[in-house]
């Protein structure tokens, strides 16, 4: 089974990225909004009770993560996705790294360069006319996020919340 770990913003996050997502993002209706802190990994489902154990573990030592989400970017020429850029923090860099060693050892694919996607698979002038539109607004949004979720994809390519981990640390 493929399993990920995420962060969730709030409420007015989600409906602003789900704006553009609707009309912008192929997997839309596949996935919440989200920040990916443990891209998709494949597992044993009886390896899931050692990751949950550590999950709560790490989410016991993690104070609630503050999110600074400033304007939108992409990543063009890698690839065509749009995103909200999410401003990186040492509370963001300490959590992608414990969910990436110790008993979750796993080298990530790609730097750790948290946002949320609110489009891809566009085309390079569809990518540039919204990126210069969404350049033009005041894009700024600061908030808490106090739990992590672990996801677990679903036959049809949708994503599920497995378990929720809150972050209790002091």
């Amino acid at each position: 089974m493929n399993i990920g770990v995420v962060l969730f913003p709030s409420k007015r996050v989600q409906d602003f990225a789900n704006s553009y997502r609707k009309r912008y993002d192929s997997k839309y209706a596949l996935i919440t909004p989200h920040i990916t802190l443990r891209e998709r990994m494949e597992v044993d489902e009886t390896e899931l009770d050692h990751i949950v154990t550590e999950l709560n573990r790490i989410a016991s030592e993690t104070k609630p993560v503050n999110l600074h989400i400033q304007g939108a970017r992409s990543f063009h020429p890698t690839n065509n996705v749009l995103f909200l850029k999410v401003m990186p923090t040492d509370e963001l860099e300490q959590l992608h790294r414990a969910l990436h060693t110790g008993p979750l050892e796993h080298k990530p694919k790609y730097d750790f360069l948290p946002h949320i996607t609110i489009g891809q698979e566009l085309s390079d002038v569809e990518l540039f006319d919204v990126l210069e539109r969404l350049k033009m607004e005041d894009i700024r949004f600061q908030e808490d996020v106090t739990k992590m979720a672990l996801l677990y994809e679903l036959e049809n390519g949708a994503w599920s919340v497995y378990e929720t981990f809150r972050f209790t640390g002091q």
